[in-house]
């Protein structure tokens, strides 16, 4: 291991590797803290042909790697395993923008760019690129693309998977493929792009990417709206995509405990409401600065009986303290106690359904699960968490946690849903993709790792 360590520092250069274990730690374990692993070194490369060098002297070697973007990701997709013998390779110095083509609407960068400097960059010259998440200041745009990203803008305009028009990847045995095209239409075989996103860099290890951009939306109206149910909420979705469409560019749907935690543990929130109400929807409408189209049609809602309240934001200040609320939820959670988290879809006409045979099947097996639910209604994405109460002895924190998770999954898999809407697969849901997964599917899953990664070189123990 000592002589592949220093084969691999000199193909990096100097100040281009990590080995001491403090400054290891945080590439080691994820958001969440759930696993922890170990490595001997971490890689910095600058450039496609070091990554291709390194993806060769390790495969030589029989040594894993674990490719790591801005390790932002929920399932420890991005984390080595406990053997100390997995090398992570950090695309972090691959971050330049290559080229920004407003005529063509389109994007080149770096694996290693973050999101928000590729959204910068679009907007530099007239352009938007509309992926959007809460940890867009720290994400990384190849994990992006190698987990699907979605986010609050997935319903105009899709996850990652829609975005992406071509990609520069490392295979398992060094060689690059080049299919950094800009293209909207070739038929040219298989679109083998599509293999690498939502991989998790198990088939290969994207470096380039070239994204879609589209026009700027326009300046943005931002409501919060109070509904009596998630039907509601699912029904003014259906009347403003009549009434305004194509300029519903977000629709999150906020429970109330959601709100209460974020207003209990993040400084400077606040509801601009005189009271709470059961459910929240938070939107933002391509108005063009006129935001009477969208109070006509809240106003209807509220004749209708589907809102109880509203509030529209007077300026972007405003705006951004109702966006600060729902991005600051997850963060709120972890400092609330013990969730059990689950990141999942069903087909929107049956959200409500889902909610409602959730609660109740919940409640039977575990009263001291409190649902804390929020997401994505607008493409059918919740995330539908579980916090156990502190009254719940530790001994039982593990059995409580697989009941809860497999009632949720279960009823998520007969409504023909998905058990990860956008998280990916990673350490934490390989059991349960086996569980939920067709046979059919997995097998055909496999054949594609071992015709592509026949060695298991390349992050090795993630989604199988």
């Amino acid at each position: 291991m000592n002589k592949l360590i220093e084969s691999l520092q000199q193909i990096v250069g100097p100040n281009a590797s990590v080995t001491e274990p403090d400054l290891l730690q945080p590439h080691l374990t994820e958001w969440r803290d759930r696993v922890r692993g170990k490595t001997p070194i971490l890689l910095l490369p600058d450039s496609t042909a070091k990554v291709a060098a390194i993806v060769r002297a390790c495969a030589a070697a029989g040594t894993s790697i674990v490719p790591q973007g801005g390790n932002t990701g929920m399932c420890a997709g991005a984390v080595p395993d406990g053997s100390g013998t997995q090398v992570i390779v950090n695309l972090a110095r691959m971050n330049q923008i290559r080229s920004v083509d407003p005529t063509d609407f389109s994007l080149v960068a770096e694996a290693g760019c973050i999101l928000a400097d590729v959204q910068t960059a679009a907007s530099a010259v007239g352009c938007y690129f509309p992926l959007s998440l809460g940890g867009e200041g720290s994400c990384q745009i190849g994990g992006n693309l190698a987990t699907n990203a979605g986010g609050i803008n997935v319903l105009r305009y899709g996850t990652a998977r829609d975005l992406a028009l071509g990609l520069e990847v490392v295979l398992a045995d060094g060689r690059v493929w080049d299919g950094l095209k800009t293209l909207r239409k070739d038929t040219a075989g298989y679109d083998l792009k599509q293999l690498f996103i939502g991989s998790e860099g198990t088939l290969g290890i994207i470096t380039t990417v070239a994204v879609k951009l589209f026009p700027p939306p326009g300046a943005l109206t931002t409501a919060l709206v109070a509904v009596p149910t998630a039907s509601d909420a699912v029904a003014l979705l259906a009347e403003l995509r009549a009434l305004l469409p194509e300029r519903i560019e977000a629709y999150e749907l906020i429970a109330k405990r959601a709100i209460e935690f974020v207003l209990r543990h993040i400084p400077g929130t606040r509801l601009p409401f005189d009271e709470a109400y059961p459910w929240y929807v938070l939107m933002d409408i391509a108005s063009g600065g006129d935001s009477q189209h969208l109070e006509v049609a809240l106003a209807k809602a509220h004749t209708d009986g589907q809102i109880i309240d509203a509030v529209i934001a007077k300026n972007a200040t405003e705006a951004e303290q109702l966006w600060r609320m729902r991005h600051s939820i997850s963060e709120a959670e972890k400092r609330e106690g013990r969730g059990i988290k689950h990141d999942i879809s069903v087909p929107v006409g049956r959200m409500a359904e889902f909610l409602q045979e959730a609660e109740t099947r919940l409640a039977q097996l575990c009263p001291q699960a409190i649902p804390v639910i929020f997401g994505h209604v607008g493409d059918g994405n919740l995330h539908y968490n579980a916090l156990l109460s502190n009254a719940v002895p530790e001994a039982d924190l593990g059995r409580l946690a697989e009941d809860v998770t497999r009632v949720i999954y279960e009823l998520v898999t007969t409504m023909r849903g998905s058990i990860s809407a956008e998280h990916g697969i990673g350490v934490l849901k390989k059991s349960a993709l086996e569980t939920y997964s067709s046979p059919v599917a997995l097998d055909m899953m496999r054949a594609l790792k071992v015709a592509l990664d026949p060695d298991c070189i390349l992050n090795p123990g993630k989604v199988f």
